[in-house]
């Protein structure tokens, strides 16, 4: 009998009736959650020559939407641990839908970057609650698969975005059309939410676990080791991730020569095709490797996160006029990427109970945009200006060109693969503290 099956026997857990209708609901708020989160990256071209924007610029806004949405998380995962999570998520929804649709009438930087931050706080509702669910719903040797099908609302959603934006953009004429078009299906979904069956708190976990309470939360989950180390990693992960959700586009269009279309079909399959077969596959080797060794579904993790790093540099050194190879390389290393999900994710749930797990997500998703997230986007933009610069002074240019922002932005996304290994390396110090916050 293995660790994880003796340890299962002292305990009866169970899954909720209706689990998959959740999942599936849950799945499809995600997929939008995703789908108008990456709308500005795809369109950061258009958007950057319609109101005269820097790279920094363009970071900027991303920086100021998950700020804003790590700040707002707190208070919403504090909520989620103690009324309605299905409420929660609708009214998240609603708002987020509304501030999409409202991008679509900004007339300058600033009322762009303000109707950001208000997507940003009606998506910050969804995430805390949505995971607590998927915890109540499915045990602890399920979870990985759980969060795995739920989380492919992200690459679906990043999928359909790429995919069918600059068709968008053709057909209308103008980058606003795809901001309009966004919100209507999402204030559909809101009020299908409501209509969701919501499990009991701790419904898959042991009654003494379920109802186990605590006066001093967020201390409570901070006292718990592994949750630490966790954040780490998803600070350097999320770095990387809204470093290439922000500015793959743009790469591809500059360095590249892709068209804005072409452009979005093939960050689409870097990030998109590969999560929708990555993160099933992840999730259930995760659980697999759980069930037969404590440590198994986190040196998963560190393991995925290792051989990425060297796909995603050997991608990163190809020369500009192999963009087929790029585009696989890049796409195979970011498929690998997901396995951070089916690791991390269920891993919270595994050391926190019933009563924090909303909480515990909330901080997870704090620490990780305010100081991973949230500078990713405009660190890389940073870099990405002054490489050009760079790039102008050793050219002996009078004037910055097109050619050399292609070389500033290309280059500072050589931070990926750098970023990866350490995603891997904090995953590992998690492995070596798990076991006992598990038994804990």
């Amino acid at each position: 009998m293995t660790t994880i099956e003796r340890m299962q026997s002292t305990r009866t857990t169970r899954v909720a009736e209706g689990a998959g209708g959740v999942l599936a609901l849950l799945f499809t708020a995600n997929f939008l959650n995703f789908f108008d989160r990456a709308l500005p990256a795809v369109l950061a071209e258009p958007i950057r020559l319609e109101f005269g924007l820097s790279d920094t610029q363009i970071g900027l806004v991303g920086s100021a939407f998950t700020v804003v949405y790590a700040i707002a998380g707190l208070p919403l995962g504090r909520l989620a641990d103690r009324l309605s999570r299905k409420w929660i998520i609708a009214i998240g929804l609603a708002i987020w839908s509304l501030m999409t649709g409202a991008t679509g009438l900004a007339g300058s930087f600033a009322t762009l970057m303000a109707v950001r931050i208000g997507v940003g706080i009606g998506e910050a509702a969804f995430a805390p609650a949505a995971n607590a669910l998927i915890a109540d719903c499915y045990p602890s040797e399920g979870r990985s698969k759980a969060t795995s099908l739920f989380m492919m609302g992200l690459p679906a959603g990043i999928i359909v975005a790429f995919f069918s934006t600059g068709a968008i953009v053709a057909f209308f004429g103008t980058w606003r059309a795809a901001f309009f078009i966004a919100m209507v299906p999402g204030i559909l979904v809101a009020v299908w939410v409501l209509r969701m069956r919501e499990p009991a708190r701790g419904y898959s976990d042991t009654p003494e676990l379920a109802i186990q309470t605590t006066d001093k939360p967020i201390r409570a989950v901070l006292s718990v080791p592994t949750m630490w180390w966790l954040s780490a990693a998803g600070i350097t992960f999320n770095f990387s991730s809204y470093a290439v959700t922000t500015f793959m586009v743009p790469n591809l269009q500059r360095y590249f020569g892709l068209s804005l279309t072409m452009a979005g079909i093939s960050v689409g399959v870097i990030i998109g095709v590969s999560g929708l077969i990555g993160l099933p596959i992840c999730g259930w080797l995760a659980d697999r490797l759980h069930m037969a060794f404590i440590r198994g579904r986190l040196l998963f993790g560190v393991g995925c996160m290792i051989v990425s790093a060297g796909l995603t540099f050997a991608a990163m050194s190809q020369p500009s006029d192999a963009v087929i190879s790029f585009v696989a390389l890049f796409a195979i290393g970011w498929f690998l990427q997901y396995a951070f999900y089916s690791t991390a994710n269920p891993t919270i749930h595994d050391v926190l109970p019933p009563s924090l797990r909303a909480t515990g997500v909330a901080i997870f998703f704090f620490l990780f945009y305010i100081f991973g997230a949230a500078y990713g986007s405009v660190a890389s933009g940073m870099l990405s200006d002054h490489l050009a610069e760079r790039a102008q002074l050793a050219a002996n240019a009078p004037e910055m060109t097109e050619a050399f922002r292609a070389i500033g932005l290309h280059g500072s996304l050589f931070m990926i693969p750098a970023l990866s290994l350490g995603t891997g390396l904090f995953l590992l110090i998690a492995s070596l503290r798990y076991p006992k916050d598990h038994r804990r």
